[in-house]
Order: C-alpha cells, then sequence, then structure tokens
C-alpha cells in the first residue's frame, strides 16, 4: 500500500505508549474485517472490487481506498471506506508507517476485528488468495504472505532479510516485507504506535518490521501461500540505494530490539518447503556481479577491513581468486559478513551510508553464488534454507560481539 496519511476528521490518536488496549473480537458482526488498499487505477481497482465481492459473498466487509470507487450494487457485500491521501509516496512497492498508522485508525473507527492490507497491483491477487489472509487475520494476530517468485527475484530477501529475521527473532515466514498481511486489532495497534514514532517526524515512508514486532509481543504468527501475484516495482533500479534503505532499516530494527534477540529463545515449528515448479531460464549471466565483487575487493578492503574479522577477510581473498564456473561463497561466511556489518552499523565504526554501500558489492557476490549453484542443478529454496540455518547456527557469534566488540572472535 503506498505511503498516505488519512485525512478524518476523528478523535487524534493517543501520544505513543498511550493508546487504548485492544483485543481481537471487539467489533460488531458488521464490521468485523477491514481491507485497506493501495492506490489504484481505476479499471484496476473495478477488477479489485469484483474479486473482494466473490471472496466475501454474502458478508460485510470494509474496503478502505483513496481512489474514486464505481458505484456499488444494492446487494454488494462491500462498504466503502474513502480516505485521502495527503502524502505521496517514495517507497510505493512496500507498506510503510503511514500505512499502518492510516489502517488502524479506520480499524478502530468503525470497530473492526481484524485488518488485511493489500499493497499496490493487488488487483492481481485471486479472490481465494484474499479470502485466506482474511480468513488467517481473523484467527492469528499477524499473518504474512508467501510469493512465489522466479529463481532470480527477491534475492535481497533470500540473502538478509529472511535468514537475519529467522535466525534472531525464531520466526519461519520467507517474507518479512510482505505487502499483504493479516492483522488482528491489536496487532494493527502495535504497528500504528510504532509507526506513530516514524511519522511524528515526517518519516511516513520508514519501513516497519511486522514480524519482529509479534515475536517480542509473544503474538500468533502465521503465513499464507497467496499464488500468483504481480509484484510492484521499487521507482529507483538502483541496488545500491535499495540495499542501503532496506539493510539500514532491518540493521536498526535490529539494533533497538537487541535485549530480545539476546536472549535464548525458541523457534517457531519447522515448516515444510513450499515446492513450486521451476521456472525455465537460461544460464545466468553473473559476470558482472563477480565483476563488481572483484573491483571492490581491490578498492574497499580498507573499509572492509575495518568491519570484518580476519578469517572473513581471508575468505574473500580465496573468492577473488576463483573461477566464475566454481565461485561458491559458504554460507557460514556470509552469515559472518551480515553480522559483521550488522555490528558495525550499530557502533558506527564508519559511516553508516559509507558501510551499507560497501555491502553491495559482497551481496551481489552472494547473489552469483547462489544463481551459479541454482543452475548447478542445487534447488534454489533448498540453499536458501541452508543459508537460513547457517545463520541460526551463528546467532552466538553475533551475540558475543555484540557483548564484547573490541575482541574478534576466531
Amino acid at each position: 500500500m503506498a505511503s498516505t496519511q488519512t485525512n478524518i476528521a476523528s478523535t487524534p490518536m493517543p501520544p505513543t505508549g498511550t493508546m487504548p488496549a485492544s483485543t481481537p473480537g471487539t467489533a460488531t458482526a458488521a464490521g468485523s474485517l477491514l481491507v485497506s488498499l493501495a492506490p489504484l487505477a481505476p479499471e484496476a481497482l473495478e477488477t479489485m472490487l469484483a474479486n473482494l465481492s466473490l471472496a466475501f459473498a454474502g458478508e460485510t466487509v470494509l474496503v478502505a481506498t483513496p481512489d474514486a470507487a464505481p458505484q456499488l450494487s444494492s446487494d454488494s457485500p462491500l462498504r466503502l471506506l474513502p480516505y485521502t491521501v495527503t502524502t505521496v509516496s517514495t517507497s510505493p512497492w512496500t507498506l510503510t508507517a503511514a500505512d499502518y498508522l492510516n489502517t488502524y485508525k479506520l480499524a478502530q473507527e468503525n470497530r473492526a476485528s481484524a485488518c488485511v492490507l493489500l499493497g499496490a497491483e493487488s488487483h492481481t491477487l485471486h479472490p481465494e488468495a484474499i479470502r485466506a489472509l482474511a480468513k488467517s487475520a481473523l484467527q492469528t494476530d499477524l499473518t504474512t504472505a508467501y510469493y512465489n517468485l522466479g529463481p532470480r527475484e527477491g534475492l535481497v530477501n533470500s540473502a538478509i532479510l529472511y535468514p537475519v529475521t529467522r535466525a534472531l527473532f525464531g520466526t519461519r515466514p520467507r517474507f518479512p516485507l510482505a505487502i499483504d498481511l493479516g492483522l488482528s486489532l491489536r496487532m494493527a495497534e502495535r504497528l500504528a504506535t510504532v509507526a506513530q514514532r516514524f511519522t511524528a517526524t515526517g518519516q511516513n515512508d520508514a519501513f516497519l518490521w511486522p514480524l519482529s514486532e509479534a515475536a517480542i509481543a509473544s503474538y500468533s504468527i502465521g503465513e499464507v501461500n497467496i499464488g500468483p501475484r504481480t509484484l510492484p516495482q521499487p521507482i529507483t533500479p538502483d541496488l545500491n540505494t535499495l540495499l542501503t534503505q532496506i539493510a539500514g532499516s532491518l540493521f536498526a530494527d535490529v539494533d533497538a530490539k537487541a535485549s530480545f534477540w539476546q536472549r535464548a529463545r525458541g523457534v517457531q515449528p519447522s515448516q515444510p518447503i513450499i515446492q513450486t515448479t521451476p521456472i525455465a531460464e537460461p544460464p545466468p549471466d553473473v559476470a558482472p556481479m563477480l565483476e563488481a565483487f572483484r573491483f571492490a575487493y581491490t578498492n574497499l578492503h580498507e573499509i572492509w577491513s575495518l568491519v570484518l574479522p580476519p578469517n572473513s577477510l581471508l575468505g574473500l581473498k580465496k573468492l577473488s581468486l576463483m573461477h566464475p564456473e566454481s565461485f561458491r561463497m559458504p554460507d557460514n561466511l556470509w552469515a559472518r559478513i551480515v553480522y559483521d556489518f550488522i555490528l558495525a552499523y550499530r557502533l558506527r565504526t564508519i559511516n553508516r551510508g559509507h558501510l551499507l554501500g560497501a555491502l553491495t558489492p559482497l551481496y551481489l557476490a552472494w547473489a552469483a553464488s547462489h544463481l551459479i549453484l541454482g543452475s548447478s542443478g542445487t534447488p534454489p529454496e533448498k540453499h536458501i534454507q541452508d543459508v537460513a540455518v547457517a545463520f541460526e547456527t551463528d546467532k552466538p557469534y553475533l551475540v558475543s560481539r555484540w557483548r564484547w566488540p573490541d575482541r574478534f572472535n576466531p
């Protein structure tokens, strides 16, 4: 859902941390579910409303939309709630702080007990997928969407977001930055409280991390495979800018919640890997990725040496000498690299912008290794799960270095 501010004549939100307590199930039957939509083109909105009518035939559902909606028939199950977009989003491809704040306001005012947030391009969702999210939202505090992506899609998620979130917060859903979510009212309230801290300072486009929020609150978490869906693309095609934005937000969240993830905790029960039909693709062209990594090894070695311990630097040296066909980044090396960058972000070892920029060529090396491994016959999802296990296994390394940052562990 695009980042927005809602223009509603209502009682202002209480100050951060003083919202009234709420629990699922307090709404009237007529307002049991709120579906909040991102801005859509007129034809896409018509398709979306038709899909919602199919998904909730015979039920009453509140639909929040910023767009001029067509006249609905008298027997439609939908009740439209218009809201006004007063801020143009620079991150329309994902949910942002303002989206969570707006959704909770509307849910609270209309006595909804659960919410479904649907991001940009939501008209490409099947009615069954929307209903599955809604059903889970009425039973679970947080439901995230599982996306069926090609082997070359969502690699930032697979390399960093998923393994870090799973290892540190003990959550299993594959997409921590999902753009389609189901929320209980108390989960929506919690996210709105966090969002208010950003919107109060004008950071309407700030990212929130629902999985970590649910984990520290001991809220229930679910995941729904929503099938095919068109995913919106970021406005900027520049990987360095995008990675800096996403990783910086995640690292800040990890820093803010250190007291939680440093304590020993269990994890959600293991879930079977969702098998998808492999997409036939020509062999990946990883030459530009490897070239960027080798160029960075020569030019960024001094910066990396401020962040990474000797063992990791030795591992990178070996990588820089590998032939393309045999290029492999060990999973444990990648886990340590990311953990050391998280630590350096916390300590401000170097300027954070420079730090995150120095991560980009290392990510490209991981991506090249992952794609080469996939083209050699290893199922991409299996490798991603192996990477996540490496992060889980090496979590004590991060905890130790977090507490004693001046000591490089062997």
